[in-house]
């Protein structure tokens, strides 16, 4: 799942290209209906040529709600610009450029619209370049520029396969299993309470999990989960989603609030940042200046105390801690914009180094410029991680080489590491080493993110194995093993730590998903009967396969062999499983009184023939419940 967020001037046609695209018209309250303007955030979705569903967050573009704007962008997968072929680049366009890239997003789009008021070819092809000179030196240079028209649909359909080729080159969100939803709207529905909106990122939530929301640390449950008005089990990474809280109230809640899993996320009130000013911004930022600062979909005033330097140039980067006003939930890496107050203006942005710094720092100390540094590229646990993604599983041995980390810095983060189950150890055994021996041993170690993709896979391959064969009651291990293309020590401990978990179901043999079941339906189960009657009446000269499977089809008629309806001691015959049965025992205890048995004692015992009775025998001996003796069986 996807997010797109649209950008641009007031009055450019964004909410009206939405709606051209979609169906669904964005503007949802009264206000915007009557202004003919964008106000608060709207929302869309859209089905690409590829098949993938992609949700649109539609942001006003009048000066006046860039705050409304910034709450919708923070999530978002890739961008559409639009821009007018009538008007060009205007304030808003700019500001909101810049506000994408200082919140680096990368993959974009411009939307040149409005061409159907032109008449002009040079006109558009100025406006063109002029878009094209404004892109340079930002994150969107090199941008797709497609003009369309909204009212007539010229360049819909090239946009709309823009839009998909974009988010296939893509990178997917991944899932480190510490799911994040920053709340942007809060409503109740009669007979279900309170529901939140907002883009999931880091992870996946599930119906009927309890849930935190901070900074309030309030606790909640998941009682439902949406996902473009559909129900939804399980919401994954990157998506938009609606859920469905009990145990909380609405006036409990505000945007910019989190929605996370309990018992790790830690809100705060003082970061360490680096900042970058905008080259534009009317004067430099001096420190313990205040400031309104943008995170997710929360807004706070925050003042800024500078580090390294007595101020920040316009264009210029710096080191700074931000007391923030009120406690927010933020963790590394997240990106933030800042403004000035009044008169309300976009002036930079940058990256949270250090969420919880133990305490306020003294200026111009190098060292502590020094350590935001290094911060700034890594932790050993991130480094380390990261390692692990590019190439997992993988054995800890080579991963600590890899790395490139001290060995004591190594051993510190691979604990760490698995205290906070970011990682994985895929061997019943290694689970329960220390950190120093895991490090020199040859393990198989996988990250939380990779596991949910591998997961992912596996339930995939196993969901369209259930739909091509329904009858059967699973995929055969060998052929999963071949498709993950994992070797056979590595696969037996996925599929073990994936049935331990409850992924996956397994026997010997095959392996299914946990909710797969084979159901005959009516015409099916009408011609088992009659299968089943045939078999009871001539129970030791049963029909031979061949004959079963005229009657029923090969995939029902296997289907009953491993459902152990019938048991299959040759190519052509099988038997009832209880007529199977009652044969073994009959025929081991006549070797406990006579010491052996001959097919021609067999066939008496049964009055059957030898085409039936050499093949059970034979079933028998394969299964070491007797051994052949020159014509005689015996027990083993």
């Amino acid at each position: 799942m996807r997010v797109i967020g649209t950008a641009g001037h007031v009055d450019h046609g964004k909410s009206v290209l939405v709606e051209a695209l979609t169906g669904i018209d964005p503007d949802r309250l009264k206000e915007e209906k009557e202004r003919g303007m964008t106000i608060d955030l709207g929302f869309a979705w859209l089905t690409l040529p590829s098949g993938q569903t992609v949700s649109i967050v539609d942001v006003p573009g009048h000066e006046d709600f860039v705050r409304n704007m910034l709450a919708g962008v923070g999530g978002i997968d890739a961008a559409l610009l639009v821009v007018a072929a009538d008007e060009g680049a205007m304030p808003q366009t700019r500001e909101h450029l810049a506000i994408l890239d200082l919140l680096q997003v990368k993959s974009s789009i411009v939307a040149l619209t409005k061409i159907d008021l032109m008449d002009d070819p040079e006109w558009l092809e100025l406006v063109e370049a002029d878009v094209t000179e404004l892109l340079e030196g930002t994150c969107l240079e090199g941008a797709e520029i497609v003009p369309v028209s909204a009212r007539t649909g010229q360049g819909l359909e090239t946009l709309v396969m823009e839009l998909d080729r974009l988010l296939a080159a893509t990178a997917p969100r991944l899932d480190l299993g510490r799911p994040r939803l920053p709340i942007d709207r809060i409503f109740s529905i009669a007979g279900f309470g309170t529901v939140v909106t907002g883009t999931l990122v880091d992870g996946r939530f599930r119906v009927g999990q309890e849930v935190e929301i901070f900074p309030q640390s309030l606790k909640a449950r998941i009682r439902g989960l949406q996902t473009h008005k559909q129900k939804i089990e399980e919401a994954m990474p990157g998506s938009r989603v609606a859920i469905n809280l009990t145990g909380v109230s609405t006036d409990q809640l505000q945007r910019g609030d989190v929605v996370t899993t309990p018992d790790w996320l830690e809100p705060t009130q003082l970061i360490d940042v680096r900042l970058q000013l905008l080259s534009d911004a009317p004067k430099p930022l001096k420190h313990n200046v205040e400031v309104e600062f943008f995170s997710g979909s929360a807004q706070i005033m925050a003042r800024v105390r500078l580090l390294g330097a007595r101020q920040v140039d316009p264009g210029g980067m710096g080191w700074a801690q931000l007391r923030l006003a009120q406690p927010t939930a933020v963790v590394k890496n997240d990106r933030f914009i800042i403004r000035q107050p009044s008169p309300s203006l976009t002036i930079g942005g940058g990256v949270i180094v250090n969420p919880h710094p133990r305490r306020r720092y003294r200026r111009f100390r190098p060292e502590v410029t020094q350590r935001l540094e290094t911060l700034t590229h890594g932790t050993p646990e991130e480094i380390l991680l990261e390692a692990l993604r590019r190439q997992e599983p993988c054995p800890a041995r080579e991963l600590v080489q890899r790395s490139g980390l001290p060995k004591g810095a190594t051993q510190e983060a691979l604990g760490q590491l698995l205290a906070a189950e970011q990682v994985l150890v895929l061997d019943a055994e290694g689970s329960e080493m220390n950190p120093q021996a895991l490090a020199s041993n040859s393990k198989p170690l996988i990250s939380i993110s990779g596991w949910a993709a591998l997961m992912d896979r596996m339930a995939g391959l196993l969901g369209e194995y259930h739909r091509q064969y329904s009858l059967r009651a699973g995929m055969p291990r060998g052929e999963l093993k071949s498709r993950l293309r994992l070797e056979t020590r590595l696969f037996n401990e996925v599929v073990e730590l994936a049935a331990r978990q409850g992924r996956v179901a397994l026997n010997e043999a095959t392996l299914r998903l946990p909710e797969h079941e084979v159901r005959f339906n009516s015409g099916q189960q009408c011609q088992i009967e009659r299968l089943l009657a045939a078999f009871e009446r001539n129970r030791h000269s049963p029909p031979k396969v061949v004959e079963a499977q005229g009657m029923v089809g090969e995939e029902v008629l296997n289907a009953l062999v491993e459902q152990g309806m019938l048991v299959k001691v040759s190519e052509d015959i099988c038997f009832l499983s209880r007529v199977y049965e009652g044969m073994v025992r009959r025929v081991v205890d006549y070797i406990k009184v006579k010491g052996s048995i001959t097919v021609r004692e067999a066939r008496d015992m049964f009055r059957s023939s030898r085409k039936y009775i050499l093949p059970f025998l034979e079933y028998l001996d394969d299964r070491r419940v007797t051994k052949r003796i020159g014509d005689e069986r015996v027990l083993r």
